[in-house]
């Protein structure tokens, strides 16, 4: 079930922020340890996961599929792998990684699996990842569409093997059949044929913890990934403080010239670290990393940009709605696959930054923003946890943005807004 929508008031900057930020988990990192950890040969335990609807939902998916799961503990859950069997029934909610990393688990299964989700989950993108798991010997039927309402039926085994995929919609089709590629019999050889895979650091983290968990993975060749069938091992995965839910805390330093650190941030990183820090420097931030975590100081200068955000397209609205503060024009490309996203981005982005008083072009694959004097709006969130970030950022520096529903936040973040109020007025 999806929350009631909470209409709520972004908080206006008196002046300059200060403060060190302590989030929780990443939310990708977490849903692969989640995924990992099911089809390992033992015990795992997750430390300092993301308690929010994307991986509560993806636990109890594993759940229903058979593994114990034990999220009851303040900072770590505990994941006890068991035989995959249905029949069960999975919710999505609007979780694209748990409508494309939890299929080819149920692929696995022994038994029948039911896939469904928000209503807005079934116009997400899914064909590619079905048609690849049919191609690798798995039984599924699908909407009309390709989509969800999906049916799993599964033997207990997936055979595996080689498939041909356009990944270029979403990395998660490529992570997703990866993730569960040891455990099939022949392994994996997957090659991606189409325009570029979005969102690469994603791919990247997925080969990283396959590595951890003991897979033997060759990502040598261009788009063409090949995971070798063999066990994975339990492990205590260390999940590192989520980089995009960062974004707006480290945007509010550029926004009102002041100073926040996200703590416990590491030196070593599997997120796009430095592709962030590039972004806000050229934005007109300074970027530093020290022992006390990673350090965002606005400069009292907010400058336009043009930025291929292929790599980070989850940081679009946000770097949108920097784009519409700054003292400048911006151009951000190479996120076209964002409309297919909790809603159509592009779209969305274009429709409210115009309400709020900014020139914007909308092109197929990103938004050309002009800024202009800005006024108080009412800004549509969409049930899209990012377009509230860019509107609480765009309340920062002008009076009067309210949002149709806040409470979309808890898809990733459920404390956000009080993070936020505390971390503007100083409270």
């Amino acid at each position: 079930m999806t929350a009631e929508a909470r209409p709520w008031t972004a908080p206006l900057a008196q002046g300059p922020v200060a403060a060190t930020v302590r989030l929780p988990g990443s939310k990708s990192m977490t849903a692969r340890a989640l995924v990992l950890s099911a089809l390992a040969d033992g015990p795992s335990r997750i430390q300092r996961p993301l308690r929010a609807r994307d991986t509560t939902l993806m636990a109890d998916g594993l759940r229903a599929l058979g593994t114990a799961i034990d999220t009851s503990g303040p900072d770590a859950w505990a994941i006890e792998p068991r035989p995959l069997r249905g029949p069960a029934t999975v919710d999505v909610g609007l979780a694209g990684t748990v409508m494309r990393f939890a299929p080819p688990v149920a692929a696995l299964a022994d038994g029948t699996v039911t896939f469904d989700g928000d209503p807005h989950a079934r116009n997400r993108p899914l064909r590619p990842i079905v048609e690849a798991l049919r191609s690798l010997g798995a039984d599924i039927d699908a909407s009309p569409s390709g989509g969800l309402p999906l049916v799993v039926r599964g033997t207990g085994a997936l055979e595996g093997g080689t498939a041909v995929i356009d990944a270029s919609g979403s990395s998660q089709f490529v992570s997703g059949l990866l993730l569960s590629a040891a455990r099939c019999t022949k392994g994996l050889v997957l090659r991606h044929d189409g325009p570029p895979v979005p969102s690469a650091p994603h791919l990247r983290m997925t080969t990283h913890m396959l590595r951890a968990a003991g897979a033997v993975v060759d990502d040598s060749a261009p788009d063409v990934w090949t995971v070798e069938p063999g066990p994975l091992s339990g492990q205590s995965w260390q999940i590192e403080p989520d980089l995009s839910g960062a974004a707006p805390f480290f945007a509010a330093a550029v926004v009102t010239g002041g100073t926040v650190t996200l703590a416990g941030w590491p030196r070593d990183s599997w997120q796009p670290v430095g592709v962030l820090g590039g972004l806000l420097t050229e934005l007109g931030a300074d970027v530093s990393q020290g022992d006390d975590g990673l350090t965002v100081r606005g400069t009292g200068r907010l400058k336009g940009i043009d930025a291929d955000l292929s790599e980070v397209s989850e940081l679009t609205p946000v770097v949108a709605a920097l784009a519409a503060l700054a003292g400048s024009p911006s151009s951000l490309h190479g996120v076209a696959h964002i409309r297919g996203h909790e809603t159509d981005r592009i779209a969305a982005l274009a429709r409210e930054l115009d309400k709020v008083g900014a020139g914007v072009v909308e092109h197929p694959d990103g938004l050309d923003i002009t800024p202009g004097p800005l006024r108080a709006a009412t800004f549509e969130t969409y049930a899209d946890h990012r377009m509230a970030h860019a509107a609480a950022v765009i309340g920062l520096a002008v009076e009067g943005i309210t949002l149709t529903d806040v409470a979309c936040t808890s898809k990733t973040l459920p404390e956000f807004p009080e993070l936020w109020a505390g971390l503007v007025t100083g409270g």
